[in-house]
């Protein structure tokens, strides 16, 4: 249930602290029958113990299954006569609630929320049902390469560290969780220290102050949480899952960066040009307008890294991902031109509104959003004039150090070996320690690429030279194969 707010401008944004000291953003709007709140706790699906994956995630599932002295199905049907909504959701480093009401029946409303967040159940009977439902997914992910490709491509990433753990948990781990498991891991995450509040909606800050204390004052003080590392993402790799689908899909990851890190803006403003402003951005132009390749591309930055995405015909993926690895190769290295930073910054000063405060319940993920990575009140304010205040240089600078690394690259469709020739397939043998920078190789008889047969003779002589001073220089049968592939063009242009 949501419905559209007030326009952006006149959004005020008002600090409520209650007497026991619940701190939530409000922003007032009592020209919509509605009142969206949203909540998170630190921790989330890092928090899962060792054993027990996917314990976050059930207990999210278990929200409204009973609470207090009402079972699952009274619950329910008292939160149906109150005409609310509720869930909960494990995110990686938070569990995140939503709540949304009818002013005129929030004393039932905010009633059944206290009991769901201080006293909730976990009766055996909702937990077997709420396990069953997740388990059925896990097995059915289990035949999906898509799902097959996650988990891999997290294990490569991120090694052995909490991020790699599949957020569902396995069949093996949810089975040994019970109800005591469920009430120890709710008591150390739902406590007031690690508490995050955002209200949107028909309240004003007198009656919203008085509720916080009956919603979370009597949650414990403090949170229990294990420590959990800091890690960089493995890049420089590449993951493949096998499957005879029709598409090919490719990601690719380069390092990203902190919100609160100081080129954070130009970081954004780079990924924009690149690939997050759909239709105009660069890769969009070249994969899609271009040469038809993909019906969609795109790039976002993410907590800790930048995604470059697109789906392919199989026979067109290699082309396709040399494409996108050309164009942010362009990027590293020249940067953004003045005129595409100023439209980049038009596009994210005037779609903000649009994009993120649209409804009640936009408007209270946005602000829950900003408490969460630490941002100040007037941080919408003072968005427009940190973008307009970001130059060129800063955008290109942010391009060099990001876009310079060697990315991992995710392949989920048919084997790249059978259905490319021999000499393409060289483009994704990294065995012989140099950079994908140093190779001189293009997939050959391309319109859109340069001579293929200089580019076959200058790697040909690259490698040759390689072996000659012992510095990891390719197989012989490679270079045979490099030699074999030059003559074969040669011979066909009548040289």
């Amino acid at each position: 249930m949501t419905l559209g707010a007030q326009p952006h401008a006149a959004m005020n944004i008002q600090e409520v602290k209650s007497e026991k000291g619940m701190i939530a953003w409000l922003v007032e709007d009592h020209t919509v029958e509605i009142v969206n709140i949203g909540f998170a706790f630190n921790g989330g699906i890092t928090q899962d113990p060792v054993g027990k994956e996917g314990m976050a995630n059930l207990m999210a599932g278990l929200f409204i299954e009973g609470a207090g002295n009402y079972d699952s199905d009274a619950f329910q049907m008292k939160l149906d006569d109150a005409g609310a909504e509720m869930g909960l959701e494990a995110q990686r480093h938070y569990i995140c609630g939503s709540v949304c009401m009818l002013p005129k029946q929030q004393d039932a409303a905010f009633g059944l929320l206290r009991l769901a967040l201080n006293a909730p159940r976990f009766d055996q009977g909702p937990i077997d049902r709420v396990r069953a439902e997740i388990v059925s997914d896990i097995v059915g992910s289990e035949r999906d390469p898509d799902a097959i490709a996650q988990r891999k491509w997290l294990r490569a990433i991120y090694g052995t560290h909490p991020f790699s753990r599949p957020g569902e948990g396995t069949k093996e781990s949810l089975a040994g969780i019970t109800p005591s498991d469920l009430l120890a891991f709710h008591k150390a995450i739902f406590a007031r220290d690690g508490l995050h509040i955002a209200v949107v909606g028909d309240i004003d800050a007198n009656t919203l102050r008085e509720r916080l204390d009956q919603l979370f004052g009597d949650l414990p003080e403090q949170q229990t949480l294990a420590p959990v590392a800091d890690v960089v993402p493995k890049l420089g790799q590449l993951v493949e899952e096998n499957c005879d689908l029709p598409q090919t899909s490719l990601r690719l990851a380069w390092p990203g960066v902190k919100r609160s890190a100081p080129d954070h803006f130009a970081t954004v403003l780079m990924n924009d040009i690149l690939g997050g402003s759909g239709m105009t951005s660069r890769l969009f132009e070249e994969v899609r307008e271009k040469r038809g390749l993909a019906y969609h591309v795109s790039s976002e930055l993410t907590l800790d890294k930048l995604l470059v995405t697109t789906e392919t015909r199989s026979d067109c993926a290699a082309q396709t991902l040399s494409i996108v690895r050309d164009v942010v190769k362009q990027m590293a290295q020249q940067g953004p031109t003045g005129a595409e930073l100023k439209a980049a910054k038009k596009h994210l000063i005037g779609t903000y509104a649009i994009d993120r405060l649209g409804s009640t319940s936009s408007i209270a993920d946005r602000l829950l959003d900003l408490q969460i990575h630490k941002a100040d009140v007037d941080y919408n304010q003072r968005r427009a004039r940190s973008i307009g205040r970001v130059t060129l240089k800063q955008v290109k600078a942010a391009a060099k150090k990001l876009l310079s690394a060697e990315p991992a690259i995710l392949v989920v469709g048919r084997r790249w070996a059978a259905r490319m020739s021999k000499e393409t397939h060289l483009a994704f043998l990294l065995p012989w320690g140099f950079s994908w920078e140093e190779r001189i190789w293009r997939p050959v008889g391309q319109a859109d690429h340069a001579d293929p047969r200089s580019r076959l003779a200058g790697l040909a002589r690259h490698w040759r030279s390689r072996r000659a001073s012992r510095r990891n220089g390719a197989p012989q049968h490679v270079c045979r194969l490099l030699q074999n592939t030059l003559a074969r063009h040669q011979q066909a242009a009548g040289g």
